[in-house]
């Protein structure tokens, strides 16, 4: 506390007091911002200013209680998912539904350690022996056990992977064989699921209908080659801790070796089924195969539309062959028959040109020499005889031409004839002199 000093005699004070005071004066004030809108709720509801400060204070309280509820808390379930639990043996703890007795059925591999912790203080407010017996309540003390060793398996790493390798409560059925149902929707979950236990990272995802082919095949590839680390080691039977009987503590460990082995197995071949079942039954494998079928028809028919054009040519070609064959052997027929029938027209002209040379002389009368017409004849045979074909055509047109000047043309042709030395001057002596 601050004190003021004493006044002294040397301080004086002066007060007027025949100063005159202003008179008051009376002013309208208005409440503005919340200020108003806490005057506008007091003076339309018709409280009090005690009423009005007692609402907006459990207004608060209850914002103050909602914005502090953990998130967490909202995935825990709210009441027990098996009350069997209540009930179950805790000696027989392994066989226990572990996350229901935590509270943690709806999250089970997917929660965190800092959930379980939170999940395992709910579980003992609510469960510990102590309070069920102050309240009245059932004696729950195995379950209480239960929790603890739940709580003691699931903080650990290691001890919680082993019991997620035998949680089977965490594993999504596929859907039924024969119903209708949609594909991604209904196998999401179960890749999902199986995916928990793989040593690979990341893990594709199923995708949709419009996924891309590479994408697809990527995604079945990696499950046709999944590495699971699941090793079913927390259904082993416990190993005696004994050791005065060891012979007894290994067959025990090679009778959960060979179980973990069997069922290791065993859950290999389902997960090949379960692929192999996803694979036959995806719609995009069907579309892809189709595709791939309308690939093949298309080049198939591509390629005996090329065998066809090609046998069309080659048929084309052989037509052309054949019909040039036939017009060749259609002109060598008529040149064969044009060719006989000129040699035949040549052998008739030849023939008509060899008696208009001998009746020449008989309608000449033997030039006059009738008396000599049988030696006349005879040498015109012999002429006629060695004249070639053109000597025979020149000298019968001239006859033709000229029958007055047959006997000259005659003996013209003899002329020639001995001089060619074809006829000896004797045989032609008529015409020759």
């Amino acid at each position: 506390m601050f004190t003021l000093p004493a006044l002294t005699s040397d301080i004086g004070v002066n007060i007027n007091t025949s100063a005159q005071k202003p008179e008051p004066v009376l002013r309208p004030v208005e409440p503005v911002g919340r200020y108003f809108m806490q005057h506008a709720q007091r003076t339309l509801r018709n409280h009090t200013w005690s009423e009005f400060e007692r609402l907006e204070a459990e207004k608060n309280a209850k914002n103050v209680k909602e914005s502090s509820v953990d998130p967490d808390e909202l995935l825990f379930d709210e009441e027990l998912a098996d009350t069997t639990l209540l009930a179950h043996d805790p000696r027989d703890w392994k066989t226990a539904d572990l996350y229901a007795a935590m509270g943690l059925s709806k999250l089970r591999y997917r929660a965190t350690p800092e959930q379980i912790i939170k999940a395992h203080r709910k579980q003992v407010l609510k469960h510990h022996p102590d309070k069920k017996s102050a309240s009245g309540g059932l004696d729950q003390d195995g379950f209480f056990k239960i929790i603890q060793k739940a709580y003691e398996t699931l903080i650990d790493p290691t001890k919680r992977a082993q019991y997620d390798s035998c949680d089977f409560n965490a594993d999504v059925e596929p859907p039924k064989k024969g119903t209708e149902y949609d594909f991604f929707a209904a196998w999401g979950p179960v890749f999902e699921s199986e995916a928990r236990f793989s040593k690979k990272k990341p893990i594709p995802v199923i995708g949709d209908i419009n996924t891309p082919r590479k994408e697809v095949e990527q995604f079945y590839t990696f499950w046709h080659r999944f590495d699971s680390w699941r090793s079913f080691e927390f259904a082993d039977e416990d190993v005696p801790d004994d050791s005065s009987n060891r012979d007894h503590k290994r067959y025990v460990e090679r009778k959960n070796k060979a179980a973990r082995d069997k069922k290791k197995t065993a859950d290999n071949a389902r997960l090949v089924k379960v692929v192999e079942r996803a694979v036959n039954e995806d719609p995009r494998i069907k579309k892809f195969k189709e595709e791939e079928k309308q690939e093949k028809e298309r080049k198939k028919w591509e390629r005996d539309a090329g065998a066809r054009a090609e046998a069309e040519a080659k048929r084309k070609a052989e037509e052309e062959a054949k019909r040039k064959a036939e017009e060749e052997a259609s002109a060598k027929e008529a040149a064969k028959a044009s060719k006989k029938k000129s040699k035949e027209a040549a052998k008739a002209a030849k023939k008509k040109n060899k008696r208009a040379i001998r009746g020449s002389a008989k309608e000449a009368g033997y030039f006059g020499d009738e008396g000599q017409a049988a030696t006349i004849e005879e040498q015109l045979g012999f002429i006629v005889d060695s004249l070639d074909d053109d000597q025979l055509l020149q000298v019968a047109g001239k006859i033709k031409a000229s029958p007055q000047t047959a006997k000259e043309t005659l003996q013209d042709a003899a002329k020639q004839l001995v001089e060619s030395k074809k006829l000896p001057a004797a045989v032609v002596a008529y015409f020759a002199n």
